[in-house]
């Protein structure tokens, strides 16, 4: 078994703050190959499902707000 990604790591011990009920959490870095992104001093791509009670009552924008506030620098930086 191989060793979880830091960033991996950081992602799920912050998207903890929501109480997922599941979180699938899938590194698409390679995919964007010569994306901006991409570069060595860029970040990386990652695809994200979560289910949460926390989301409930709140629409689409609302979620991914709760979901940007928990990844808060990762955001910008990974």
């Amino acid at each position: 078994m191989s060793a979880m990604h830091p960033v991996e790591r950081a992602m799920r011990e912050r998207l903890a703050a929501l109480e997922p009920l599941a979180l699938e959490l899938q590194d698409e870095s390679a995919q964007h190959a010569g994306h901006a992104g991409a570069r060595p001093s860029g970040g990386s791509h990652w695809r994200l499902a979560i289910v949460s009670e926390a989301f409930r009552g709140h629409n689409t924008v609302a979620r991914h707000r709760m979901v940007y506030e928990a990844l808060g620098d990762l955001m910008k930086r990974d």
